[in-house]
């Protein structure tokens, strides 16, 4: 996983999964809730992968404690929540 976020120039902290053809999902399990300012940092994760394949999809797989305004706002940004 830590392979494909070193091929999109991001932190070896971020974790990635292919989840299907042209389609990534960002790993995020943690405890706490998912507030906006961690939605906000999901989204310029997102970015930074659409800026090298703009076709790509991507994802948020987490918990499902993530708080209304943050699943409002990645919707917005084109980033499905699986939990």
């Amino acid at each position: 996983m830590n392979k494909l976020s070193s091929i999109y120039g991001l932190s070896s902290r971020i974790k990635l999964e292919h989840v299907g053809e042209n389609h990534l999902g960002i790993i995020k399990r943690i405890k706490s809730r998912i507030i906006q300012k961690d939605a906000q940092k999901i989204i310029e994760i997102a970015e930074t992968i659409r800026e090298k394949d703009p076709n790509f999809k991507v994802s948020l797989i987490c918990n499902d404690n993530i708080c209304s305004k943050s699943i409002a706002l990645l919707k917005e940004n084109k980033i499905e929540v699986s939990y």
